[in-house]
């Protein structure tokens, strides 16, 4: 796949000119939704649209009455038609702040960028093999009223992907600033014990995942605080994303977990 849509034009990633003084660029100015395309449809799309356009208003965005869901279904696939792929693919829809070189610019209009990956369709199944995870070392994500954004600021995740890839696990977990386990680098992180489902809550700061709310509307699932004691008595554990659907947790920090609740979650759910 060679080409991106930037701002509704179809372009080459050699030929897109992005203007130094976005927001983006300079700020992390900006938010991104990471999709999944099948068979000419996004999955859980309202889901995505829902998060996209809270998240816009919440950073002040003007929104241009044109700028719309069914616009920005339209635009993505488009891109996807461009590019050609089989019947499934990954699509990152990036929303930025279009111009102004301070934080208080008057401008504050979105511009966007959608890209477009193809997906073996194994990816989206229940994984064999499961997961080996860590924690990440020294960091840790602040919780404030823009940490459940997924949003362009992704400077602590990036750095713990870089130390999962030292310690040839996975991915990495991360705590929030008071030391309690929130999420993965790319994904939510749930655990079950006694066969009841749990996931650290919003106000942790943890990122407001599409496939988690999906979850938590399908499955009984409780909001909890984790630490560490408690992912150590779990029985199983297991991350979600809207990509990855469902990835089982084989160990963490050398303890084992199994999968047989998971099993049939996904098989319910999907």
């Amino acid at each position: 796949m060679n080409y991106i849509n930037l701002n509704g034009k179809i372009t080459t990633p050699e030929e897109a000119r992005m203007p130094i003084d976005n927001g983006s660029f300079r700020y992390g100015y900006g938010l991104f939704e990471t999709m999944l395309v099948q068979d000419g449809a996004i999955n859980l799309i309202q889901y995505h649209w829902d998060r996209l356009f809270a998240g816009m208003r919440q950073l002040y965005f003007e929104i241009p009455v044109l700028f719309t869901e069914k616009y920005l279904e339209a635009e993505v696939l488009k891109t996807v038609q461009k590019n050609k792929p089989d019947a499934l693919c990954r699509v990152r829809l990036q929303v930025f702040a279009t111009g102004g070189g301070l934080y208080s610019s008057e401008k504050n209009s979105p511009g966007f960028l959608i890209e477009c990956f193809p997906l073996d369709p194994s990816l989206l199944l229940l994984n064999e093999n499961g997961l080996t995870l860590g924690v990440a070392k020294a960091l840790y994500k602040s919780v404030d009223s823009l940490s459940n954004l997924k949003s362009c600021n992704a400077l602590v995740y990036a750095i713990a992907a870089k130390q999962a890839k030292e310690n040839k696990w996975n991915d990495a977990l991360i705590c929030n600033t008071s030391g309690n386990i929130i999420e993965s680098t790319i994904a939510n992180l749930f655990w079950i014990k006694n066969g009841q489902v749990y996931t650290p809550p919003l106000s942790d700061g943890c990122i407001a995942g599409v496939m988690r709310k999906y979850l938590l509307e399908k499955i009984p699932v409780i909001e909890k605080v984790l630490h560490m004691q408690s992912l150590t008595d779990a029985d199983e554990v297991f991350l979600t994303n809207s990509v990855r659907r469902i990835k089982w947790v084989q160990t963490i920090n050398n303890i084992k977990y199994t999968n047989k609740d998971i099993k049939k979650i996904y098989t319910h759910l999907f």
